[in-house]
């Protein structure tokens, strides 16, 4: 997932960001379709049942959470959007416990302070004086979209069940979030920015649909199926983590200490997260 923050550095130059967004769900869309077209046909009287849902996860995993980090890249910092896109375990945890009575457990919330420690460690380079000195953009207001749009993905996307497989419930899920952006897509396309369908177009638009896209959700959903959504919303605290790694790689950031420090707090976060002490019983 943190190879995300390659594609909002480097494709929103060459790709409109929401036309970015569209192509990557779309490709997704394509790719899975001619392994699932079977299933989804077999199940599709279930398609009237769900599509509401399905909707719902496309607008708010593709959608909000494809759309809104690219936009708010072009009005605010990268540091603020890894500050701000770090809430979004704090929804996933207050939304399952206030409206789904989901237990919260001791070691959850030390986990959550331990990794948010960490998180800012990294994004600050071990200076409070930088945290501090921050200023926030109306682009930070997108960033917070999209950490309320993935935590109700997230829950809802455990919460309810499906009679389609994993792969096909995936693929439709992708053609709602595409769909869902095409409107605004057009609109950018007319009045913004028009795309260029060239080589790094679809470089670019490949990329983030198998990368961030098909691999990261698969995984996501695989490891939130076994942990649950709380316990696995911790993992955007790795976001980022690796996402200072890919900087040292591919864009010639240095490696400090406050980087090893950060990494050993989230890491530990993570750990502490996983236990299970009721904090309420």
């Amino acid at each position: 997932m943190a190879t995300n923050s390659i594609i909002a550095r480097g494709g929103v130059i060459h790709v409109p960001p929401i036309s970015l967004a569209f192509y990557r769900w779309f490709f997704v869309f394509l790719i899975l379709l001619p392994f699932t077209i079977s299933s989804i046909l077999e199940n599709r009287n279930y398609l009237l049942k769900e599509y509401k849902q399905l909707f719902f996860l496309g607008f708010m995993g593709c959608g909000i959470c494809g759309a809104f980090p690219f936009l708010a890249g072009l009005t605010t910092t990268v540091t603020n959007i890894g500050i701000i896109y770090t809430s979004s375990p704090i929804f996933i945890i207050l939304i399952s416990s206030i409206f789904f009575k989901e237990k919260i457990f001791r070691l959850q919330i030390y986990g959550l302070a331990i990794c948010l420690l960490g998180v800012f460690l990294i994004i600050t380079k071990g200076k409070i004086s930088l945290l501090l000195s921050l200023k926030f953009t109306a682009g930070d207001l997108w960033v917070l979209g999209a950490a309320i749009g993935w935590a109700l993905y997230a829950i809802f996307l455990l919460r309810w069940k499906s009679r389609f497989s994993f792969f096909a419930r995936f693929c439709l899920i992708a053609l709602m979030g595409s769909l869902s952006l095409l409107p605004f897509m057009i609109i950018e396309n007319i009045f913004f920015r028009n795309i260029i369908f060239d080589k790094y177009f679809y470089f670019w638009t490949l990329f983030a649909a198998f990368s961030p896209g098909i691999i990261a959700y698969t995984i996501h959903q695989k490891v939130q199926k076994s942990l649950g959504a709380s316990t696995t919303g911790f993992i955007l605290y790795l976001f980022a983590i690796y996402g200072a790694f890919y900087g040292i790689i591919f864009f010639n950031e240095n490696l400090e200490i406050y980087h090893y420090t950060g990494a050993f707090l989230v890491f530990l976060g993570v750990f502490c997260a996983k236990k299970k002490f009721k904090l309420l019983q």
